[in-house]
């Protein structure tokens, strides 16, 4: 009898968000099985893995929680196909843990190429033809105006240009004089952390081309800060408080101390310029320079060890040293410059790199040496950054890992004679090579005029306004000397109020009840329209504004959504009652799989709402007749069905509670430009889910498929 793959992860509430740790332990248990040390995820179950035919991940770059909310009616495909969805928690490494240790893939900065990983050469022969360095500079040894990038290059990896979309208000260096080959350089590097605008810089270091800082400030962000990043900045809280230095004192001594035909380098220095708004025309980006095959990216920590001999980045530092970081892409750039791209092809850097997985690989096998029942909870526990990716685990056991996608053909100089700038070639390629590999990574782009951080805080305040009104309902009109307590007690079994106000602008007077859940706002409109309350017989109905027309049709559209099939929304509990109480109320219901109790996310209680989901879609609608007017311990019940699955619950509330003020200010200030690119973005999104669902209808039986939106953080 033929076996089934199964994922099974039925989670719910808090339970769904994830780490990237465990989306790797999902992909590395569904690629490699039991080999490699591959366990069984921790939070979800693969049944039969052995008959697994294939894992295919889709990423969606530039894309995040917020367009597939603020898209949700385009994605028509993603949303009632994918079975389970989860909030990805924020982190860096998300995408590193997928391509591999080694790499530094900045999906936001690729080149306009198709690449593959399963159909090239691999430099590991004495033939340096086939190096990806040698293949873009040559073997001749230059002078540095020849890796300079070129403004189509430059465009191409998302540097701030003059004249280009989001860098209206940036400050150029004013460095316009032509550059020849003794043209002076200069090492920069930034430390940035998260605001509500985006990155924002809080320290700068620029070095002299003999390695002298000339600068290294703190600086203070225009925002209110959210994470500070300290893990990697090594800038604290404490650090910035008696700091009075600002972006713009920064652009003014920026431009008084470089030259009018200074050269800057970094590694990725685009993030750098981006987070310091200013515009420089001539630049070496170490990270491009270094050119790697797969359109990946050595990182910096790498380079300098491998190149230099240079340890940088230690673990017993706090943070990493701009001043370090900048001296080092210098060298780095220098070394390339002084010994001609043959000497650096020679030192063989995927081979390298290759060496040093594999030296840690030993270190860990090493470290895990049997010691008693110990040996196997150590083996079962998620797997470390620090281990190879399993991309290349799959390489060792002979298996041909396939990345598709716009990555920097350019950069890396592979030769290819179907070379793509659009999604619907990166689908073709996908249609006829997935096939043909057990593990691929597809990727898909929205384009760089979609990246700006601005447009992202404005796309955010669009989606956080929109659920605002959804959970908002207007209840009246009331008689003047009505008892807004009954009122309140009335609605409040509706599920849990958020806030009630008393609304004086009418005639008469009307109620606005906030609510905490999607469902209590529509269980509200349903029940309580044309209900008498309080002596009046009052209409009940959502604010009305444009954004809100599709309101139903969205209500609807996330009613049929497969993450809520098979469950529903109860409201009325008393909050004395507790999750035993209410599993033993409720186990009598057929088929009952989970039963989960929303807290307050910030006082840990329990709200006067549940969610039951039931094995069978059928048994959910049994329920539901059961349960309406069912009386718990003297308080009635209301029910209908689930509207917003667990992430999105736990979304909406901390929405609720987030200060969207300055979320706002740069929603007004920049809405003119999210509107001029909204519709256009609408379509692309259409078009995404129009090749996902193609490319899903493609995939043999037994396929995992993972789709993730990385946002830009």
């Amino acid at each position: 009898q033929e076996k089934t793959c199964r994922l099974s992860a039925a989670l719910l509430g808090e339970d769904c968000e994830i780490s990237h740790e465990q989306l790797y332990e999902l992909l590395k248990y569904a690629a490699l099985g039991k080999c490699h040390n591959a366990a069984q995820p921790s939070w979800c179950r693969i049944y039969h893995q052995s008959h697994l035919a294939g894992v295919v991940v889709v990423v969606l770059h530039e894309m995040s929680q917020v367009h597939f909310y603020r898209f949700y009616l385009q994605f028509k495909h993603l949303r009632k196909v994918f079975q389970h969805r989860f909030t990805l928690a924020p982190s860096a490494d998300l995408l590193t843990s997928l391509y591999g240790e080694g790499t530094d893939l900045k999906p936001q900065n690729t080149a306009q190429g198709l690449t593959s990983t399963s159909s090239e050469c691999v430099t590991e022969s004495s033939d340096l033809q086939c190096d990806p360095i040698i293949r873009r500079y040559g073997e001749k040894r230059q002078g540095l105006t020849s890796y300079t990038l070129t403004l189509e290059e430059q465009k191409k990896n998302d540097y701030p240009i003059k004249g280009s979309p989001g860098c209206k208000d940036y400050i150029s260096t004013e460095c316009d004089q032509q550059r020849t080959d003794s043209s002076p350089l200069f090492g920069l590097d930034c430390e940035m952390c998260l605001t509500a605008k985006g990155n924002e810089v809080t320290r700068v270091s620029l070095v002299d081309a003999r390695g002298q800082c000339l600068l290294n400030e703190l600086v203070k962000p225009e925002h209110t800060v959210m994470n500070y990043r300290t893990r990697f900045s090594g800038v604290t809280k404490k650090m910035l408080l008696p700091v009075k230095t600002r972006l713009s004192d920064i652009q003014t001594k920026l431009k008084k101390m470089l030259p009018h035909d200074a050269v800057l380098v970094g590694h990725s220095l685009n993030a750098d310029l981006q987070a310091l708004e200013m515009i420089h025309p001539s630049v070496i980006d170490t990270s491009l320079l270094f050119a790697r095959t797969e359109g990946r990216r050595f990182k910096l920590k790498f380079l300098a060890k491998a190149v230099l001999g240079k340890e940088i980045q230690c673990e017993q530092k706090l943070g990493h040293d701009p001043t370090e970081d900048a001296r080092a892409a210098l060298e780095l750039a220098q070394f390339f410059i002084e010994q001609g791209p043959a000497k650096v092809a020679e030192l063989n850097l995927e081979m390298l790199l290759t060496a040093e997985k594999l030296a840690e690989v030993s270190e860990n096998k090493a470290a895990l040496q049997p010691q008693g029942c110990g040996f196997q909870k150590q083996l079962n526990e998620p797997p470390h950054l620090s281990k190879p990716c399993f991309l290349d685990c799959l390489q060792v056991t002979g298996q041909k890992p396939l990345l598709l996608g716009r990555q920097g053909l350019d950069s890396s100089g592979l030769c290819q004679s179907n070379l793509s700038t659009s999604n619907k070639q990166i689908l073709q390629r996908a249609l006829e090579d997935v096939p043909l590999s057990t593990f691929s990574i597809i990727q898909f782009s929205l384009g760089p005029e979609y990246i700006a951080s601005h447009l992202h805080a404005a796309l955010y305040e669009k989606v956080r306004s929109k659920l605002t009104d959804m959970v908002t309902i207007y209840a009246g009109p009331f008689e003047e000397s009505f008892c807004l307590k009954s009122v309140k007690k009335e609605f409040g079994r509706c599920g849990p109020i958020q806030s009630l106000t008393v609304v004086t602008e009418t005639f008469q007077p009307y109620v606005c009840v906030q609510y905490e859940v999607l469902e209590a706002a529509q269980l509200a409109v349903e029940s309580l329209n044309g209900a008498e309350v309080a002596g009046s017989c009052i209409k009940v109905q959502r604010p009305v504004t444009a954004a809100m027309l599709d309101c139903d049709v969205l209500i609807k559209e996330l009613e049929l959504d497969v993450e809520n099939e098979g469950v529903i929304y109860v409201a009325g509990l008393k909050k004395s009652l507790t999750e035993t109480d209410l599993q033993e109320e409720f186990s009598q219901l057929k088929d009952l799989e989970t039963l989960f109790l929303p807290k307050d996310l910030q006082s840990g209680k329990h709200r006067n709402c549940c969610f039951l989901k039931f094995q069978k879609s059928q048994s959910a609608l049994g329920a539901l007749e059961a349960i309406n007017g069912w009386t718990v311990k003297g308080s009635e019940l209301r029910s209908r069905n689930a509207l917003a699955s667990g992430h999105l619950w736990r979304w909406i509330w901390q929405m609720n509670h987030s200060n969207g003020k300055q979320g706002k200010h740069i929603f007004y200030e920049k809405m003119e430009q999210l509107s001029d690119s909204e519709q256009d973005l609408g379509k692309k999104v259409k078009k995404l889910d129009h090749h996902i669902k193609k490319l899903y209808r493609s995939l043999q039986n037994n396929t995992l498929c993972v789709v993730l939106f990385p946002g830009l953080n």
